[in-house]
């Protein structure tokens, strides 16, 4: 088969593993799509020079085990290519998502405005602590099908987690070119973010297993808590 007569652009395009060819003065050439979203979180100074530290000795490419994230971007290894002294190439590998324990239950589903949920725990929350809290949303969210009971227990216990902090910041907003695949069907993914100067992880266990439960992605960090939770509908 002659391979030269076939464009391979649109196959890494379509790729969801970021994908950036670099000048050698690090100048962006090319970028897929999935690449595109990763640099809303990260500079481009801080890829190429991953780029220069995991690059093979000599032409060639070479593949490296590690961990990065960034945002709701986890990656567990690079591959680093160049075939002459002008152009570099790294490509990046998603962690793969934790499989659910379970299927999704879809009679336990009901259609909900996630706004309305969200405000409704963090009122009970407030009958608590007296935290600070900051609240961002996109009331432009649509109703979608989740297990609400569940879900306000993955609410409770996340909240508690900063029960302590001087000052909360809640977000909540759709991940533009994102999705997971839920009963084989494309969801979109609304992201929640609960940030603060510190938090207590003695129920991060508890977390994960209502996450878990519900197909929810979640992210444990020492001063945030994010769930990507699938728009279902």
């Amino acid at each position: 088969m002659n391979t030269l007569s076939i464009d391979f652009q649109p196959f890494v395009e379509w790729d969801n593993s970021p994908f950036v060819l670099f000048s050698n003065q690090g100048k962006i050439l090319y970028l897929n799509n999935a690449a595109e979203i990763l640099f809303g979180y990260v500079s481009k100074q801080e890829l190429y020079d991953i780029a220069l530290a995991y690059a093979p000795q000599s032409f060639g490419y070479k593949t490296t085990t590690l961990t990065l994230s960034y945002d709701s971007f986890n990656f567990y290894a690079v591959t680093v290519g160049y075939e002459n002294e002008e152009h570099i190439s790294i490509r990046f590998y998603n962690t793969p998502r934790v499989k659910p324990s379970a299927p999704l239950e879809s009679g336990k589903l009901m259609t909900t405005d996630i706004n309305i949920l969200l405000e409704a725990n963090i009122a009970l929350f407030k009958t608590k602590n007296s935290n600070k809290l900051q609240l961002l949303t996109d009331q432009d969210i649509p109703s979608f099908k989740i297990d609400q009971n569940n879900f306000s227990k993955l609410l409770r216990k996340v909240l508690d987690a900063f029960r302590s902090s001087d000052s909360i910041n809640i977000s909540l907003k759709l991940l533009i070119g994102e999705h997971v695949i839920i009963l084989d069907k494309k969801e979109p993914i609304v992201q929640l973010s609960i940030e603060a100067n510190g938090r207590y992880n003695d129920t991060d266990a508890e977390i994960r297993m209502l996450a878990n439960q519900s197909h929810i992605s979640v992210l444990l960090k020492e001063h945030v808590i994010k769930l990507e939770i699938p728009l279902i509908q």
